[in-house]
């Protein structure tokens, strides 16, 4: 068989499968049978037009699989292990790198930064939402998958989980804080999962769909609010007290968000941004303190490599979290067209879907 099944990107609205020849395998790659993977709102974005990539791209950043093929430089592994690879797979050799911003890694052409240049799969090579997926700088990249640990179990590592996690971790939670985390789609949902897990005292989550924000509560979260019902900055200024939040993740990438998250952080509070946004962000003065309010904003992008997924994948071994609820829908690879249409709509209360290629 030389030949693959792949959801390439053709146009903006337009995704369709088509048959591409299974990648070579060089030196230092691995070429991996996708046996899970899924949709991401960062593909939504692609679809859309909002974020562009070349036509003719396989697209999808998550991969689950089993390796088929090793390169000649690629030691430790073996032909028939499960690994999964971060949705960022930074070669680690990069000055981005080694100056401790892995994602911003520089892509495959230079030596220097480029932002989000980590991001390889889907956005400038060829990703997994197919039968096969090639990953570069598989040495740093490939990660092993415990031996009780499923597919669906890992499926929000690549992605999902480090993301949320990271907007926690960027956040600089201590115990005994009070967090907010704005939106509880997949990421946001990790974000209050990885505030449990950093020692936050009060985890508020805000979403407009009740079932999410059900989920959010079996996750950690111990107040939750339905910005449809009621005033989300008051509610949480009067929770506490009119002081603010010590830190808040804004995890959609919308101007109202992002606004409602600075104005409900303290002085010297952090807000943390997970989102994606596809308009320009205004910050509004009197939110902003002028400038003088000792407000931080930090922006995180995914992190990728080998040890952040075997510490993710520690996370869910351990017992103390698990994710697998989050896979609301299952499609087979044939049926990518359909399942996009669900995602990309927000029909039926679909929070992740499960891609089976074989």
């Amino acid at each position: 068989m030389s030949n693959m099944k792949a959801a390439v990107f053709v146009a903006p609205g337009k995704i369709e499968l088509r048959e591409k020849p299974i990648p070579a395998v060089g030196p230092g790659d691995a070429l991996v049978r996708i046996t899970t993977t899924t949709i991401c709102g960062t593909d939504v974005h692609i679809l859309k037009g909002e974020y562009p990539v070349a036509s003719g791209l396989t697209i999808g950043h998550e991969p689950v699989g089993v390796i088929e093929k090793l390169g000649a430089d690629v030691k430790g592994y073996r032909e028939g292990q499960r690994v999964i690879a971060g949705a960022i797979c930074p070669s680690f050799t990069s000055y981005g790198c080694q100056d401790g911003y892995p994602s911003q890694d520089g892509g495959c052409e230079c030596h220097g930064y480029k932002p989000m240049g980590g991001w390889r799969f889907g956005n400038t090579i060829d990703g997994t939402q197919a039968e096969y997926v090639l990953v570069p700088d598989a040495q740093a990249n490939l990660a092993p998958i415990p031996d009780g640990l499923s597919d669906e179990q890992v499926l929000m590592c690549p992605d999902i989980m480090s993301t949320g996690f990271a907007g926690a971790e960027a956040s600089n939670i201590k115990i005994g804080d009070v967090v907010a985390v704005f939106a509880q789609g997949p990421i946001g949902l990790c974000a209050v999962a990885g505030a449990r897990l950093r020692g936050a005292s009060c985890i508020i989550a805000v979403d407009g769909i009740d079932d999410r924000l059900a989920i959010s509560r079996r996750l950690g979260a111990d107040v939750t609010l339905n910005f449809r019902q009621v005033d989300v900055v008051s509610e949480i200024l009067k929770l506490t007290g009119g002081r603010g939040v010590d830190s808040a993740i804004e995890a959609l990438g919308t101007q109202s968000t992002f606004e409602s998250a600075l104005r409900i952080l303290k002085p010297g509070g952090m807000l943390s941004s997970l989102g994606v946004y596809s308009t320009d962000l205004k910050i509004p003065l009197d939110a902003f303190n002028a400038g003088l309010g000792d407000k931080k904003i930090v922006s995180s992008l995914c992190p990728g490599g080998k040890e952040r997924m075997r510490r993710l994948m520690n996370v869910l071994e351990s017992d103390r979290l698990d994710l697998s609820p989050l896979v609301t829908h299952r499609y087979k690879l044939d049926q990518i067209v359909e399942a996009y249409d669900l995602f990309s709509h927000q029909r039926d209360g679909v929070l992740k879907v499960a891609i089976q290629p074989f």
